[in-house]
C-alpha cells in the first residue's frame, strides 16, 4: 500500500475522535490465537501466522536503532513505518526490505497506521511531545506499545498514558533498556534490598552535561520539502522552522522535551526507584543554569535537583564531570549512601565502599532476581502471554519519569514545590502548576 498524505484537518479529527478501525489486513496475532484454540485442548504449535506484527511510529535516529533491535527476533514482521519526514521514512522501509526480503507499508500519518487491523503492536519513537497521543491512540485502537523514555512530556500526558494501559488491558514497556539488557542493576537492587548496606539515607545520581555545543546540526538551513514541519510540531506551539528545533537536538528547547536532564533521568534514576521501592517526592528543588552553552537552545547544561522523600534524599546532579571521587564510574552513575557502607553503579558495574575505601570482598547476596531475556524480548513475549506486568510498562514508567518532570518544574519556577502524589498536583503554588499540563494546540486533544 502506497504513502497517504492527509489533510491537516482530517488528522486532528481523528486525533480528537479517537482511531476508527477499519478493515486493512488480517486480525491481530491475538484474535489469531483465540481463533486458533478455540475449540481446542493444549498449545497451538507456533507457524507463520504467529509471527507478531508491528509498526513502528518514529523512525529517527533513535527509531532506527529500535527498529534493528526488532528485526533481530524472528518471530517479528514490520508491516508499517510512519514518520513525518519523507528521508526518514524510505530510509526505514529499504532497511527492512534488504533484511527481511518484504517491503512494509509507508505512511506520513501514523493515523493510518492504527487502522491496520493486522499490526498487534506499535513502537513509538517520537519526540517526547509526540509520546502519548499515538500511545493513547494505539490503546484505542487494541494495540500494544513499546514507548520510548522519557514516557512523557508532562505529568498530566503521563497518568493519561498509564491509566489507558489499564482501561484498555494492553501490554506496554517504556524503552529503558539498561533495565534489562544488564544484569547490573539485578545484582544492586538485591544488594541494597540486602540490608547489608545498612539504612540508605541518600542516593545520588549524576549524568555528565555538555560544556560545548554539539557539532553543527546536519539539518537544512530551511524547511526540506520532505518534512511535515507543523506535524512534527504537532500539539506544540507553532514555531517558525529553526534546524536545531527538529530531530536530534529538539530536546533542548522546552516546548519538546525537558534536556538531557530528563533523557537521561529514566536511566539512571530507574536503579534507585526500583531498589529503594520510591514511590514520589514529597518536595522538589533545582537550581542550574546555562552556564557553558551560548547555542541557540534552550534547557539548562547545569542542574542541581533535591527530591525529598520519607528518611531520605534523592539527589540529581547534571554536571560537567562525574561524581567527585567516581570519575572512574564514567559519565553516569548513582552512589547509595548506607549506614554500614556505600554502593556506587554505573549501567554495568558496581562496587562497595567500607570507610572510603573499596570493599572488593563484601559479601554478596545470592541472585533471587530473575535474569531478563532483554527488553524488546521480553516484550514480545509479554505480547503473546498478555502478560500487562511487563518489568518497564508504563506505570512503573510514569513513576519513573514523574520526579524528573517535577525538578524541571522546579528549575523553571525557581522554587521548591511540594507535591501531593494522591492528586498529582503541585500544592499551593498555580505558576508552578501549569506546568503540569500543557495546552494543546488547537485541534489536538487527548
Amino acid at each position: 500500500m502506497s504513502s497517504t498524505t492527509v489533510s491537516r484537518r482530517a488528522f486532528l479529527g481523528s486525533v480528537a475522535g479517537g482511531v476508527a478501525l477499519s478493515a486493512l489486513g488480517r486480525p491481530s496475532l491475538f484474535a489469531r490465537q483465540s481463533t486458533q484454540q478455540a475449540g481446542q485442548v493444549g498449545q497451538v504449535p507456533p507457524g507463520p501466522n504467529d509471527q507478531i506484527v508491528l509498526g513502528m511510529i518514529g523512525v529517527g535516529v533513535q527509531g532506527m536503532s529500535r527498529l534493528r533491535e526488532f528485526l533481530k527476533h524472528p518471530d517479528t514482521r514490520i508491516a508499517a513505518i510512519s514518520d513525518v519526514d519523507r528521508d526518514h521514512l524510505d530510509r526505514a522501509v529499504a532497511e527492512v526490505e534488504k533484511a527481511r526480503g518484504q517491503k512494509p507499508k509507508a505512511f506520513a500519518d501514523f493515523r493510518r497506521l492504527l487502522e491496520d487491523r493486522e499490526i498487534d503492536a506499535v513502537v513509538v519513537v517520537t519526540p517526547d511531545h509526540w509520546h502519548a497521543i499515538p500511545t493513547v491512540r494505539a490503546f484505542e485502537a487494541g494495540k500494544d506499545v513499546f514507548v520510548e523514555k522519557p514516557l512523557s512530556y508532562s505529568v498530566a500526558e503521563g497518568r493519561m498514558m498509564a491509566d489507558a494501559s489499564l482501561k484498555y488491558k494492553r501490554v506496554t514497556q517504556m524503552g529503558n533498556h539498561i533495565h534489562n539488557d544488564y544484569p547490573n542493576y539485578r545484582r544492586v537492587v538485591e544488594l541494597v534490598q540486602s540490608g547489608a548496606l545498612g539504612r540508605i539515607t541518600r542516593a545520588h545520581c549524576w549524568k555528565t552535561s555538555p560544556t560545548q555545543p554539539g557539532p553543527p546540526t546536519t539539518n537544512p538551513a530551511t524547511l526540506p520539502p520532505t518534512l511535515d514541519y507543523d506535524f512534527w510540531l504537532g500539539p506544540a506551539p507553532k514555531r517558525p522552522y529553526q534546524p536545531l528545533r527538529s530531530h536530534i537536538s529538539f530536546r533542548n528547547f522546552w516546548d519538546y522535551s525537558g534536556g538531557t536532564f530528563i533523557d537521561f533521568w529514566c536511566h539512571i534514576v530507574d536503579v534507585a526507584v526500583w531498589s529503594l521501592d520510591l514511590k514520589a517526592p514529597s518536595s522538589v528543588d533545582a537550581l542550574g543554569g546555562r552556564f557553558f552553552l551560548t547555542d541557540e537552545t534552550e534547557t539548562p547544561d547545569t542542574l542541581e535537583a533535591v527530591l525529598e522523600y520519607p528518611n531520605l534524599l534523592l539527589t540529581f546532579s547534571f554536571r560537567p564531570t562525574p561524581l567527585t571521587g567516581f570519575e572512574h564510574m564514567g559519565h553516569i552513575g548513582c552512589l547509595f549512601e548506607g549506614t554500614n557502607a556505600s554502593l556506587v553503579t554505573n549501567y554495568t558495574t558496581h562496587e562497595v565502599w567500607v570507610g572510603g575505601k573499596r570493599a572488593v570482598d563484601f559479601p554478596i547476596p545470592a541472585p533471587t532476581i530473575p535474569d531478563s531475556p532483554g527488553h524488546t524480548r521480553e516484550f514480545l513475549d509479554a505480547i503473546k502471554a498478555r502478560n500487562l506486568e511487563t518489568t518497564c510498562n508504563v506505570r512503573y514508567g510514569h513513576r519513573v519519569t514523574k520526579p524528573g518532570l517535577l525538578a524541571n518544574i522546579a528549575f523553571r519556577t525557581g522554587r521548591r514545590i511540594h507535591w501531593n502524589d494522591a492528586q498529582e498536583r503541585i500544592v499551593g503554588d498555580k505558576d508552578a502548576s501549569r506546568y503540569l499540563q500543557r495546552k494543546f494546540r488547537k485541534d489536538y486533544k487527548l
